[in-house]
């Protein structure tokens, strides 16, 4: 049994409340998937094929049409609390300082919340030591203002890993930041994955960054999506930026591009 499955599922964006006619959008159509625990993917193809649908799908925040997804093997019917999210904006606080931006799901993830007051010296050295992880050592106190772009998206990680997720989903976490900074990014995610191994699953328009992070890659058809490749990723790690360069690593990117085109017209 695979630690996610999704079976088979459809997903219907309608009228809330209203029963579901010809001018719905069908967004994911007929897909399924495997993902085993500790396992890090990437999901890529053409804009609007479903790739942030299925996020939302594992994450439990809306429900299949049709199908089932389930993680551990039980049916997802709720919002999980074993999941950390990330998006392309950093939605930091601005009011509240760095380690108390990160320290905020354990201030409402149980068993996390009922703890916090007695346990905030505790979870004050947790999110420390993820923001020394993360080259943000002495960048506690300050506001989110004070941060640039990358170093408010490395605070994010921070504060989606801070109660320790099984999961944790990424929505192109670095699509807002220049090429240097985003690529500095994808080393931090990587060390951040071998520190913490929990599932990872990133969805991102950037193929090298797919095949830079990613263990394995599914490749989604235009709308409605559905999961028409996947690839796994057989290129040792830890990986460099000098790793993009390796014959290996070109290959696999132009094999990606050249599924997203096929997924464009069937």
């Amino acid at each position: 049994m695979s630690f996610i499955e999704i079976s088979n599922v459809d997903l219907v964006y309608g009228k809330p409340g209203e029963k579901s006619t010809v001018n719905d959008t069908l967004a994911v159509s007929d897909t399924s998937i495997t993902i085993e625990d500790g396992e890090f993917l990437a999901l890529v193809g053409p804009s609007g094929c479903g790739k942030s649908t299925l996020l939302k799908l594992i994450a439990g925040l809306i429900r299949p049409s049709r199908g089932s997804v389930k993680v551990s093997g039980q049916e997802v019917t709720c919002p999980l609390k074993i999941v950390g999210m990330a998006f392309q904006n950093a939605t930091l606080l601005p009011w509240r300082n760095i380690r108390d931006n990160v320290m905020l799901p354990l201030e409402i993830v149980e068993p996390y919340r009922g703890r916090h007051r007695q346990d905030r010296a505790k979870n004050r050295e947790r999110a420390d030591i993820l923001l020394e992880k993360v080259g943000l050592a002495g960048f506690a106190e300050k506001m989110p203002w004070q941060l640039s772009g990358g170093m408010q998206q490395r605070a994010q990680l921070c504060r989606a890993l801070i109660h320790e997720p099984s999961i944790l989903l990424l929505d192109e976490p670095f699509a807002a930041l220049d090429t240097f900074t985003r690529e500095d990014l994808w080393g931090v995610l990587q060390e951040l994955w071998e520190f913490r191994k929990c599932t990872i699953i990133i969805v991102t328009h950037e193929l090298r960054e797919a095949a830079f992070l990613a263990g394995k890659v599914s490749v989604m058809s235009s709308r409605p999506g559905r999961i028409i490749k996947t690839s796994s990723v057989d290129i040792p790690r830890p990986r460099t930026l000098e790793t993009t360069f390796e014959p290996q690593f070109v290959e696999l990117v132009q094999d990606l591009r050249h599924h997203i085109s096929l997924g464009k017209t069937s």
